[in-house]
């Protein structure tokens, strides 16, 4: 591994290259914070793809990208007078140890949750947040906002105590939600399975189960086990939209070997 010095180096480096493609690349100079924003969102979900995927060289390639991305726009805000990447990284530093105060200071923590505790109560007394859910993204994807504002509700203590309490509350809400079902209001119906998703992820959270992380494998072996069903179709000479389910299914149950 990369000694500190090499490290410092290495980002040195890219500063420099990023100040010459501001400069004299046509599609660099061009770009704005707006401009880049869409993109950033890509990469993110891009290193997200490698994690799932358990890719560490992947993994590696879009940390350069997200890393040139928090350049660029450091680079943007020193041209507009307002700050430069210094300035934003001197500020996680001092951020960093302020809500480490087990670290920096005297206090003592017993726990990992201690330290959450702990760190949503200086969010509140920095007074960045009115509120202690203020702090979760408003663009976040639904299903990963509820696993952030159960975790930060768990935070300041509102919580249930123990996995059957939650699992407990996941039978009501699907009781509740079969109950609306059958009685053919849509928008009851949609309120209750939003009731039962959010449940769930709750008690996925008390299971140590990441849901966003867990969806998304089901989805790739739906897709793996989909685009092996349709070869094994085309193989035979069949084609998808003339078979029967029984045969699809003959295929699908193959592909679970696999």
């Amino acid at each position: 591994m990369n000694s500190l010095e090499e490290k410092k180096q290495a980002f040195g480096r890219l500063l420099e290259i990023m100040d010459e493609l501001r400069e004299k690349c046509p599609w660099d100079k061009k770009q704005t914070l707006e401009s880049l924003r869409y993109l950033t969102i890509e990469e993110t979900y891009e290193l997200g793809d490698a994690i799932l995927d358990n890719d560490l060289e992947e993994i590696k390639k879009e940390i350069g990208d997200i890393m040139l991305h928090m350049v660029f726009y450091a680079k943007i805000g020193s041209e507009k007078g307002a700050f430069d990447i210094a300035d934003a990284l001197n500020a996680q530093c001092e951020k960093l140890i302020h809500r480490h105060p087990h670290i920096y200071g005297d206090t003592e923590v017993a726990n990992e949750e201690e330290v959450k505790q702990n760190w949503e109560k200086l969010k509140l007394k920095e007074g960045k947040n009115k509120s202690v859910l203020g702090g979760v993204p408003k663009s976040l994807p639904a299903m990963v906002k509820a696993s952030r504002i159960q975790e930060k509700a768990r935070g300041v203590g509102f919580d249930w105590e123990e996995a059957g309490q939650v699992w407990g509350k996941v039978e009501e809400e699907m009781n509740e939600f079969k109950a609306a079902t059958e009685g053919g209001n849509q928008a009851e119906v949609e309120g209750e399975f939003g009731d039962l998703l959010f449940s769930l992820i709750n008690f996925a959270r008390f299971k140590n189960i990441d849901p966003e992380a867990a969806l998304e494998r089901t989805n790739k072996k739906f897709i793996q086990r989909f685009q092996f069903l349709e070869a094994g179709a085309k193989a035979d000479g069949k084609s998808l939209s003339e078979m029967s389910l029984e045969e699809m299914d003959t295929y699908w149950e193959k592909a679970k070997k696999a």
